[in-house]
Protein backbone atom coordinates (compact mmCIF):
# COMPACT_ATOMS: atom_id res chain seq x y z
CA UNK A 1 0.00 0.00 0.00
CA UNK A 2 1.26 3.33 -0.97
CA UNK A 3 1.16 6.33 0.91
CA UNK A 4 -1.61 8.94 -0.35
CA UNK A 5 0.98 11.71 0.91
CA UNK A 6 3.76 10.57 -1.51
CA UNK A 7 4.50 14.22 -3.41
CA UNK A 8 7.17 12.39 -5.84
CA UNK A 9 6.81 12.95 -9.62
CA UNK A 10 7.42 11.24 -12.70
CA UNK A 11 10.46 12.93 -14.49
CA UNK A 12 8.77 13.64 -17.73
CA UNK A 13 11.82 14.74 -18.94
CA UNK A 14 13.36 12.08 -20.04
CA UNK A 15 9.96 9.81 -21.00
CA UNK A 16 10.31 13.09 -23.88
CA UNK A 17 13.41 12.37 -25.49
CA UNK A 18 13.16 9.09 -25.23
CA UNK A 19 9.69 9.41 -27.44
CA UNK A 20 8.90 9.59 -30.97
CA UNK A 21 9.73 13.21 -30.83
CA UNK A 22 13.66 12.24 -30.49
CA UNK A 23 13.49 10.12 -33.83
CA UNK A 24 12.12 12.93 -35.87
CA UNK A 25 14.83 15.21 -34.89
CA UNK A 26 17.28 13.20 -34.95
CA UNK A 27 16.15 12.32 -38.62
CA UNK A 28 16.03 15.86 -39.52
CA UNK A 29 19.06 16.84 -38.09
CA UNK A 30 21.57 14.15 -39.81
CA UNK A 31 19.43 14.80 -43.30
CA UNK A 32 20.53 18.64 -42.50
CA UNK A 33 24.38 17.73 -41.82
CA UNK A 34 24.25 15.43 -44.63
CA UNK A 35 22.72 18.73 -46.84
CA UNK A 36 24.93 20.75 -45.46
CA UNK A 37 27.83 19.30 -46.60
CA UNK A 38 27.14 18.30 -49.98
CA UNK A 39 26.04 21.89 -50.54
CA UNK A 40 29.50 22.96 -48.97
CA UNK A 41 31.56 20.70 -50.84
CA UNK A 42 29.61 21.64 -54.49
CA UNK A 43 26.91 24.32 -55.30
CA UNK A 44 28.04 26.19 -52.43
CA UNK A 45 32.18 26.24 -53.21
CA UNK A 46 31.30 27.19 -56.50
CA UNK A 47 28.82 30.17 -55.69
CA UNK A 48 31.77 31.46 -53.09
CA UNK A 49 33.93 31.77 -55.65
CA UNK A 50 31.60 34.80 -57.32
CA UNK A 51 31.51 36.72 -53.80
CA UNK A 52 32.77 40.02 -53.41
CA UNK A 53 35.91 40.41 -51.04
CA UNK A 54 33.36 41.31 -47.64
CA UNK A 55 31.43 38.35 -48.38
CA UNK A 56 33.97 35.36 -49.38
CA UNK A 57 35.39 36.25 -45.79
CA UNK A 58 31.65 36.25 -44.16
CA UNK A 59 31.08 32.99 -46.30
CA UNK A 60 34.30 31.27 -45.16
CA UNK A 61 33.76 32.46 -41.41
CA UNK A 62 29.92 31.62 -41.43
CA UNK A 63 30.25 28.18 -43.07
CA UNK A 64 32.75 27.12 -40.33
CA UNK A 65 30.18 28.32 -37.72
CA UNK A 66 27.52 26.09 -39.25
CA UNK A 67 30.18 23.09 -39.74
CA UNK A 68 31.00 22.92 -36.24
CA UNK A 69 27.88 23.76 -34.89
CA UNK A 70 26.18 20.73 -36.73
CA UNK A 71 29.20 18.65 -35.66
CA UNK A 72 28.50 19.63 -32.08
CA UNK A 73 25.03 18.61 -32.88
CA UNK A 74 25.64 15.44 -34.47
CA UNK A 75 27.71 14.31 -31.45
CA UNK A 76 24.83 14.80 -29.22
CA UNK A 77 22.44 13.10 -31.76
CA UNK A 78 24.48 10.21 -31.70
CA UNK A 79 24.99 9.74 -27.82
CA UNK A 80 21.30 10.21 -27.59
CA UNK A 81 20.83 7.90 -29.99
CA UNK A 82 22.80 5.42 -28.59
CA UNK A 83 20.70 5.60 -24.95
CA UNK A 84 17.47 5.92 -26.38
CA UNK A 85 18.75 2.20 -27.92
CA UNK A 86 20.29 1.41 -24.75
CA UNK A 87 23.88 0.97 -26.04
CA UNK A 88 25.01 3.59 -23.25
CA UNK A 89 23.47 4.29 -20.06
CA UNK A 90 22.31 7.68 -19.54
CA UNK A 91 25.05 8.43 -16.92
CA UNK A 92 27.84 7.49 -19.48
CA UNK A 93 25.89 9.87 -22.33
CA UNK A 94 25.56 12.35 -19.76
CA UNK A 95 29.77 12.57 -19.39
CA UNK A 96 30.71 12.56 -23.05
CA UNK A 97 28.11 15.10 -23.68
CA UNK A 98 29.70 17.43 -21.17
CA UNK A 99 32.80 17.29 -23.88
CA UNK A 100 30.71 18.40 -26.10
CA UNK A 101 30.15 22.39 -25.67
CA UNK A 102 28.08 23.82 -27.61
CA UNK A 103 29.11 27.20 -29.54
CA UNK A 104 27.49 30.12 -28.79
CA UNK A 105 24.59 31.13 -31.47
CA UNK A 106 24.88 34.87 -32.70
CA UNK A 107 21.60 36.86 -31.39
CA UNK A 108 21.32 38.74 -34.40
CA UNK A 109 22.72 37.60 -37.79
CA UNK A 110 24.32 40.12 -40.31
CA UNK A 111 26.64 42.81 -40.59
CA UNK A 112 28.27 43.59 -43.92
CA UNK A 113 28.20 40.80 -46.47
CA UNK A 114 25.82 38.68 -44.73
CA UNK A 115 23.67 39.91 -47.54
CA UNK A 116 25.33 39.21 -49.89
CA UNK A 117 25.68 35.37 -48.89
CA UNK A 118 24.27 32.68 -51.12
CA UNK A 119 20.47 32.83 -49.95
CA UNK A 120 21.08 28.82 -49.78
CA UNK A 121 23.76 29.21 -47.13
CA UNK A 122 21.76 31.81 -44.77
CA UNK A 123 18.40 29.28 -45.38
CA UNK A 124 21.49 26.56 -44.13
CA UNK A 125 22.44 28.77 -41.36
CA UNK A 126 18.62 29.69 -40.17
CA UNK A 127 17.92 25.90 -40.28
CA UNK A 128 21.18 25.11 -37.92
CA UNK A 129 20.08 27.76 -35.71
CA UNK A 130 16.43 26.06 -35.63
CA UNK A 131 17.99 22.68 -34.78
CA UNK A 132 20.15 23.68 -32.09
CA UNK A 133 17.40 25.16 -30.27
CA UNK A 134 15.93 22.37 -30.82
CA UNK A 135 17.99 19.84 -29.50
CA UNK A 136 19.58 22.32 -26.53
CA UNK A 137 15.21 21.72 -25.75
CA UNK A 138 15.30 18.45 -25.47
CA UNK A 139 19.00 18.43 -23.39
CA UNK A 140 17.72 20.27 -20.78
CA UNK A 141 14.78 18.21 -20.73
CA UNK A 142 17.16 15.13 -20.49
CA UNK A 143 18.94 16.52 -17.85
CA UNK A 144 15.70 17.73 -16.05
CA UNK A 145 16.86 21.12 -15.80
CA UNK A 146 13.83 23.16 -18.32
CA UNK A 147 13.24 27.11 -16.11
CA UNK A 148 10.31 26.97 -14.03
CA UNK A 149 9.77 30.66 -15.88
CA UNK A 150 11.30 29.67 -19.96
CA UNK A 151 10.97 32.42 -22.41
CA UNK A 152 7.82 32.28 -23.87
CA UNK A 153 7.13 29.45 -26.02
CA UNK A 154 5.65 28.50 -29.40
CA UNK A 155 2.17 27.02 -29.47
CA UNK A 156 2.81 23.52 -29.51
CA UNK A 157 6.75 23.41 -28.16
CA UNK A 158 7.49 20.90 -26.21
CA UNK A 159 8.16 24.04 -23.62
CA UNK A 160 4.53 25.48 -24.30
CA UNK A 161 3.30 21.40 -23.87
CA UNK A 162 5.25 22.10 -20.34
CA UNK A 163 4.13 25.07 -19.31
CA UNK A 164 0.42 23.93 -19.50
CA UNK A 165 1.29 20.76 -17.92
CA UNK A 166 2.98 22.62 -15.21
CA UNK A 167 -0.39 24.65 -14.75
CA UNK A 168 -2.72 21.74 -15.13
CA UNK A 169 -1.01 19.37 -12.22
CA UNK A 170 0.93 22.22 -10.70
CA UNK A 171 5.38 22.16 -10.11
CA UNK A 172 6.61 19.18 -11.80
CA UNK A 173 9.34 17.79 -9.82
CA UNK A 174 12.46 15.63 -11.81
Amino acid sequence: MTDSNDKSAVALGPRIVASGGFTTLYREGMALIEDVAAYLDGDGRAQSRGLAREASFVYATESMRLTTRLMQLASWLLLQRAVNEGELTPENARLEKEKVKFSATPTERGGPGFADLPERLRDYIAQGDRLFERVQQFDRLERGTVAETAPAAAEGSIGDQLSRLRAAFGKLQG
